[in-house]
């Protein structure tokens, strides 16, 4: 009888037919095929970033060449000299900003003649050329009454449509005559300009001034914005941080697990996903309408941007607690320790950098919300200037940044459009510095088990 078994050479021992052994380094058909998906799977990842870096850079590209004009402004320096009849007869007008800037004009009229222009100039190119002068006028002698009879020097601002021209985004060709301003008109700019009288300057007063009126886009500034943004802000850090915290470690280390605190989880889930407008309409219904807290005060908008902002951090906290290992827990409680020494005293500082990050994260993307802030008053052209001291800091009206970029993105003059884009900047900046202050913390407090 023929035996059956099987040789590792020859194959099954009935047959007698040789079987070729393979390689290990012989690539079959299917592993062939799993090699280029693994590839193109590579390929599609490194795509994928260089087009999102691709549309980063024409992000920042963006806003950095459009916002960079609204850090420069267009100056017109003269030297004006107001006598007291000219002021009492000022003060006595119906319309006193316009007579302070007729004497102006002829003021400035009869010194550019006496100079020898070669171009011709009339009152209302000047008019044109330096814009609404008045207010500043008026406001500085009322302000100075001995300056009354000497000459006093200005630092005017010069229109919108002149500081176009000086940064390039008004030209001659593409420009046409209106009453804000003629192509006649930019001749006078270039001689003023070789005269030293116009030129282009740093804009302090966009980084510390308050917005202006919708005549005068060259006196808008960001200043008074950025200080009720910041009482904003210390209004979520202080309520957000310990309420969110403490809730968390409630639901994450003590509470039973029954119906009501899955509610509670369900429910705090489908918050962190409610849009934010939502939020500002029950701000206004609660705290303004039902509480009657004072309407546009960065209190009333700190207290919408906690509520919005407590579901954030909450969930990351609870993750960062839930990523402490176990073996912390049981290791505290085998010595001795109470249930709530073991969680403050080591699994909270382990959980420390996780609930930071989650926290700044929070805030930085409160401090960009806008809707709610429209919905509670604080728009941009309620912030006049800077509060008198801390408490007012909290209840005196006021505006936010984002608040403030909309309502220069919502005016015709196309000076507010870049005011806003330069709005953006000051935000990124922020931004920037929230998160990398996150990171800093991150890595103070970080800790290896």
């Amino acid at each position: 009888m023929t035996d059956a078994t099987q040789s590792p050479e020859t194959g099954p021992a009935q047959t007698g037919a040789p079987v070729k052994s393979k390689s290990l380094y012989a690539l079959d058909n299917l592993t062939r095929k799993r090699n280029a998906a693994e590839k193109r799977f590579k390929f599609y990842g490194l795509g994928a970033v260089l087009v999102g870096l691709f549309f980063l850079v024409v992000l920042a590209t963006a806003i950095i060449s459009e916002g960079i004009p609204a850090f420069t402004r267009t100056i017109v320096e003269v030297e004006f000299t107001l006598t007291q009849d000219q002021y009492d007869t000022a003060e006595k007008e119906l319309f006193k900003t316009k007579a302070y800037e007729q004497f102006f004009i002829g003021a400035l009229q009869k010194q550019l003649e006496e100079s020898g222009m070669s171009v011709p100039v009339d009152a209302a190119a000047i008019e044109r050329i330096v814009g609404k002068t008045g207010g500043t006028i008026r406001e500085y002698f009322k302000a100075n009454p001995g300056a009354l009879g000497a000459p006093a020097e200005f630092e005017l601002a010069a229109s919108s449509r002149v500081d176009g021209y000086m940064n390039g985004r008004v030209t001659r060709v593409e420009m046409t005559d209106s009453r804000f301003l003629q192509a006649s008109d930019l001749d006078i700019v270039d001689s003023l300009v070789e005269a030293g009288i116009i030129k282009t300057v740093f804009n302090w007063n966009f980084i510390t001034g308050a917005d202006s009126g919708v005549d005068n886009p060259g006196g808008a500034g960001i200043g008074a914005s950025v200080v009720g943004s910041f009482f904003m802000m210390l209004v979520v850090l202080f309520l957000s941080l310990p309420i969110g915290v403490a809730a968390s470690i409630y639901l994450e280390e003590f509470a039973p697990q029954n119906r009501f605190t899955d509610l509670i989880e369900v429910n705090i889930s489908n918050l962190a996903a409610v849009p934010s407008i939502v939020f500002g309409i029950l701000g206004l219904a609660v705290f303004i309408q039902f509480m009657h807290l004072p309407q546009s005060a960065p209190l009333v908008g700190g207290l919408v941007l906690t509520l919005m902002t407590l579901p954030t951090i909450i969930i990351s906290t609870r993750a960062s607690l839930k990523a402490v290992p176990p073996s912390i827990r049981d290791a505290a409680l085998g010595v001795g320790a109470s249930k709530m020494q073991s969680i403050f005293h080591h699994v909270l500082p382990l959980a420390m950098p996780g609930i930071l990050t989650g926290t700044i994260i929070g805030l930085a993307q409160a401090l960009g919300e806008t809707a709610p802030l429209l919905l509670i008053g604080m728009v941009g052209f309620v912030a006049r200037g800077y509060p008198d001291g801390v408490i007012a800091g909290f209840i005196d009206p006021n505006s936010a940044m984002p608040a403030q970029i909309y309502t220069w993105a919502a005016r015709a003059d196309y000076a507010f459009y870049e005011k806003a884009w330069g709005g953006i900047i000051v935000l990124l900046v922020f931004l920037l510095t929230m998160n990398i202050l996150a990171v800093i913390l991150r890595r103070r407090f970080e800790r290896r088990w």
